[in-house]
């Protein structure tokens, strides 16, 4: 029996969804290793003071959240008026044409200019990721039937799980063989691949909404659908704060160096988190649908919690038990792992509320929303990690974002009492 058998109804039997996950791997790839490759080179240039290190990759997620979230909303506007295959296209091919931007400099002599480059790119990627994400978000509403969606969603999720863990620790393999710019090099081809993926998609039907309404009616009309859906509003609320309390992915090359792991030990750390939810995202292509939704979410970031303090402990666990900087390795290792497993519980149970409930005339905008959620989460958690750090220090900061998971959870519940009565999907 193949691991991956699938039924009569399933998505992946669709060539058009074939090539839309092969676009998704392909892109996700490509910005895993770029994203990894400028956070251990940033690390290079300022790695002399770890405070100010610490900043400096806090400001790498400060500089791809400030543009995303400013156009986010835009897009998704765009992506519910216009083609959105051409969108994606586009947002590739700009990400691209940036990425060869960063074989720039080797020709610079003066840190602060290498810097800026950098940070240029990181800016220019997150404006384009705005377009890409709304717009692939909405695409899968074109490509397959309502019934098959809930399906689709554990498979591009566990297919973007997959990616993510293959890329972090790819990205750190390449440097270690030759350097930053031979992993900018396989990040282009990437790149290039998932294009040609994208433009090969043929849509069964298009479901963008082609009535003339003004920009701010149409996203006001987006946010309202958002604010209306209690149980979905709340999810995100709760993502988005425990994320970005909860988030350590900025300091991983401060924790790599105190490790002494090198650049393959920070790329299996960025790898952790995502091999543990393509495991459970696997475990969970298997499983019946939750029955149990808002327990199950709750219960995942509360694992989430816990793991996020145990890795902020991870050396001080290891000194305590007499063990060595190897066995702490593989304890923040482990601890990164199950806090992705717990993650991809949350991931899926989001999305799969989002694809079922939101009308797909208007998934773009509401899809937009929710990547306003995050976006900030993501990336601006990569920004209050470094602040964090520079005020409490790294591992205080990482053990005090995980306590904040735990009273970001009890807000939630407080606020958002239908998360807990909610049981099944719709």
């Amino acid at each position: 029996m193949h691991l991956f058998q699938t039924d009569d109804d399933s998505p992946m039997r669709l060539p058009a969804f074939r090539l839309y996950v092969g676009a998704l791997v392909l892109g996700t790839l490509a910005i895993q290793i770029q994203t990894v490759t400028i956070a251990w080179q940033v690390f290079e240039i300022t790695k002399a003071n770890h405070a100010n290190a610490a900043l400096a990759l806090g400001a790498v997620g400060l500089a791809e959240v400030i543009p995303f979230v400013s156009s986010v909303l835009f897009a998704g506007h765009v992506a519910d008026k216009n083609n959105r295959r051409f969108i994606a296209c586009t947002s590739l091919t700009v990400m691209l044409l940036l990425s060869l931007l960063l074989f720039l400099p080797s020709l610079i002599a003066t840190s602060w200019l290498k810097l800026c480059l950098l940070y240029g790119v990181v800016i220019g990627g997150g404006l384009a990721r705005s377009f890409l994400t709304t717009a692939r978000q909405a695409m899968i509403a074109e490509i397959l039937q309502r019934s098959q969606i809930p399906s689709a969603v554990r498979w591009r999720n566990t297919l973007f799980e997959l990616s993510s863990v293959i890329g972090p620790g790819f990205a750190g393999l390449l440097i270690w063989l030759n350097g930053e710019y031979l992993a900018y090099s396989v990040s282009s081809i990437l790149f290039i691949a998932a294009l040609l993926n994208n433009l090969s998609i043929k849509t069964s039907h298009e479901l963008q909404s082609r009535q003339p309404e003004p920009i701010l009616q149409s996203l006001r009309t987006g946010i309202h659908f958002m604010l209306s859906q209690r149980a979905m509003l709340g999810a995100f609320t709760l993502d988005l704060f425990a994320v970005l309390f909860g988030g350590a992915v900025a300091l991983l090359p401060i924790f790599a160096e105190m490790l002494n792991v090198g650049p393959l030990g920070f790329g299996l750390l960025r790898a952790a988190t995502s091999c543990g939810a393509v495991i459970m995202s696997i475990f969970l292509l298997f499983r019946p649908s939750f029955q149990h939704v808002g327990r199950s979410l709750y219960g995942s970031f509360a694992i989430f919690g816990l793991c996020i303090i145990g890795f902020g402990l991870s050396i001080q666990i290891a000194n305590a038990l007499g063990l060595s900087l190897q066995a702490a390795f593989i304890f923040s290792f482990l601890f990164l792992f199950i806090s992705g497993a717990a993650d991809a519980v949350n991931v899926i149970i989001r999305q799969t509320i989002l694809q079922t409930s939101v009308p797909p005339e208007m998934m773009g905008r509401v899809s937009a929303v929710t990547a306003v959620f995050i976006g900030c989460s993501n990336e601006l958690g990569m920004a209050e990690s470094g602040l964090a750090a520079r005020l409490l220090g790294t591992v205080n900061s990482v053990v005090f974002g995980g306590l904040a998971v735990f009273g970001v959870m009890g807000i939630v519940h407080w606020r958002f009492p239908e998360i807990s009565r909610l049981e099944k999907f719709h």
